[in-house]
C-alpha cells in the first residue's frame, strides 16, 4: 500500500498549511539531489506529496479518495513532475550552512532554478524566450463603443527584422554549426541557489538556440534579428466594449530574437455621452417634460446616435415611467441585433404659478383632478 502523503510529511491530517510548507521545506533542505547526502526519490517523493496537501482541492479529494484522487490530480503521476509546487511559497527559504542563507546568493533567479527542477520536462529543457509584453492605452468616442470601431495605433517597437525575418543572417548567406554549444543550441550553467550550486540548461547566447551562425550578418539589423522601429497596428475594437475593458492582441509585443513575441494590451476608455448611459445592451437617458404634456400628451425630439427621432409622450404619464424605443440601442456582435433606449420619464413642476396659473390648477381642483 502507498505511504500516506501525511506520512512522507511528518504531519497530523489535522495540520494547517502553514505546517504543511513547514514540514517540505525541511525535508527539501535535507533530500534535495544537488545537496551533498541528498536523496533524489526521497526529495521527488515529498514534492509529490506537497502537491497535493499544499491544495485545498487536491487534499479534500486526497482525504475523501486517497491515491487514486492524487495520481490523476496531482503532479505525482508517473512522469508528471511535481504538479502544484509552487515556487514563490518559498521564497522565504533561508538556510544555514555553506552554499545556502541569505548571504552569499545574489545573483541567482529563483524563477529560473525553480522552472528547471519543477517545470515537469524531464529536467533540462529550457524555455523558449518570450519578448516583453506591451500596454497602451486608447480613447473611443461613446458612439465607437457602441458600435466598434477599426482603430490604427503607431507603435516605436522592438519587431522582428523585415530583412532577415528574425534570422539575424544576411539574405543568401550560408550557416555554420555554433563553436558556443557545438550546434546543439543549448549550452548548460552553473547558478548558486538556495540549494547551493545547480546546474541549469539554457539557449545559447550566441546562436539565440538555433545552434548555428550564419557566415554574413544582416546590415539592417547587425546579426540581432530585432531591431527599434516604428509599427502601425490595426485593431478592431468590437461593439459594446466597456469603459476599462482590455484588449489583447497575441504576439503584438516586443520580438526576441528566437523566441516568441510578447502580447499587446490595450485598455479602452470610453468618453461619457452627454444624454445617454450604457446598462447591458440599452441606452438610458432622463427626459423631463412640463406638466401641462404629462396631463395631455405630446411630442420631444430627441438625438439619439442615430440622429434625431420624435418621441410621443402618451396623456395621462406618470412620473418615472419608462418609454421605449426598440432597435436603437447597443449593437451585439453575438446575434448582429441591438438593444433599446429606454427613456426615464421626469415631470417638472413650476416653482412659481402666475395668477392665471394659479386659477386654472383651482378650477382643476375643484373638478376633483
Amino acid at each position: 500500500m502507498a505511504k500516506s502523503y501525511y506520512d512522507i510529511l511528518g504531519v497530523d491530517r489535522k495540520a494547517s498549511q502553514d505546517d504543511v510548507k513547514k514540514a517540505f521545506r525541511k525535508l527539501a533542505h535535507k533530500y534535495h539531489p544537488d545537496k551533498q547526502g541528498g536523496d533524489a526519490a526521497k526529495f521527488k517523493e515529498a514534492s509529490e506529496a506537497y502537491s497535493v496537501l499544499s491544495d485545498e482541492q487536491k487534499r479534500a479529494k486526497y482525504d475523501q479518495y486517497g491515491h487514486t484522487a492524487s495520481q490523476q490530480t496531482a503532479g505525482g503521476a508517473p512522469g508528471g513532475g511535481f504538479g502544484g509546487f509552487n515556487p514563490e511559497d518559498f521564497g522565504g527559504f533561508d538556510f544555514s550552512g555553506s552554499g545556502f542563507g541569505g548571504q552569499g546568493n545574489e545573483g541567482f533567479d529563483l524563477g529560473d532554478i525553480f522552472n528547471q527542477f519543477f517545470s515537469g520536462q524531464g529536467g533540462g529543457r529550457s524555455r523558449v524566450p518570450r519578448g516583453r509584453d506591451i500596454s497602451i492605452d486608447t480613447e473611443l468616442s461613446f458612439s465607437e463603443s457602441i458600435f466598434g470601431v477599426n482603430r490604427k495605433i503607431l507603435l516605436t517597437k522592438t519587431s522582428n527584422c523585415s530583412i532577415c525575418f528574425g534570422s539575424g543572417a544576411k539574405p543568401g548567406t550560408e550557416f555554420s554549426s555554433c563553436t558556443t554549444c557545438n550546434g546543439k543550441g543549448k549550452v548548460r550553467e552553473n547558478r548558486r541557489s538556495m540549494f547551493g550550486s545547480v546546474t541549469v540548461t539554457a539557449n545559447c547566447g550566441s546562436c539565440a538556440g538555433t545552434g548555428k551562425v550564419a557566415k554574413e550578418k544582416c546590415h539592417a539589423c547587425s546579426g540581432a534579428g530585432v531591431l527599434k522601429k516604428q509599427e502601425e497596428i490595426s485593431v478592431q475594437i468590437p461593439a459594446g466594449i466597456e469603459n476599462g475593458e482590455m484588449i489583447r492582441l497575441t504576439g503584438n509585443g516586443e520580438a526576441v530574437q528566437g523566441g516568441v513575441s510578447g502580447d499587446l494590451y490595450i485598455k479602452i476608455h470610453v468618453k461619457p455621452h452627454p444624454v445617454f448611459k450604457k446598462e447591458g445592451y440599452n441606452l438610458v437617458t432622463d427626459l423631463k417634460i412640463k406638466l401641462s404634456t404629462a396631463l395631455l400628451g405630446g411630442e420631444y425630439d430627441l438625438e439619439t446616435l442615430d440622429g434625431k427621432i420624435t418621441v410621443v409622450i402618451p396623456a395621462g404619464i406618470t412620473h418615472g415611467e419608462i418609454l421605449r424605443v426598440k432597435g436603437k440601442g447597443v449593437l451585439s456582435e453575438r446575434n448582429g441585433r441591438r438593444g433599446d433606449i429606454l427613456i426615464h420619464i421626469q415631470i417638472q413642476l413650476p416653482n412659481k404659478l402666475s395668477k392665471t396659473a394659479r386659477k386654472i390648477i383651482e378650477d382643476l381642483k375643484n373638478e376633483g383632478l
